[in-house]
């Protein structure tokens, strides 16, 4: 669906609960209706779609894979591994 669409759609409940004739159950569904319409145009509104300038000058930005400079060699060695003693 559009942004057009979903913001007619967003109308249309704010329509139905502004007339306060509809019941206690259909109030509380257009509530929801309305709240999750919110958050879905909220999301729309927040990012980029695919293909926008913005997005790909980003994209080379991102992280990217290194090769290690530490050497192996370089590493600790472990202590000596000493058994333990279990209660008899």
């Amino acid at each position: 669906m559009t942004r057009e669409q979903l913001q007619e759609i967003r109308d249309w409940a704010n329509a139905k609960i502004a007339t306060g004739e509809e019941p206690p159950w259909a109030w509380y569904q257009y509530m929801k209706l309305r709240e999750t319409l919110d958050a879905i145009l909220d999301g729309m509104a927040a990012t980029k779609p695919l293909g926008s300038p913005e997005l790909e000058l980003r994209s080379g930005a991102g992280l990217r894979l290194v090769a290690s400079t530490d050497r192996r060699e370089s590493a600790r060695p472990h202590r000596a591994v000493r058994p333990v003693r279990l209660p008899t």
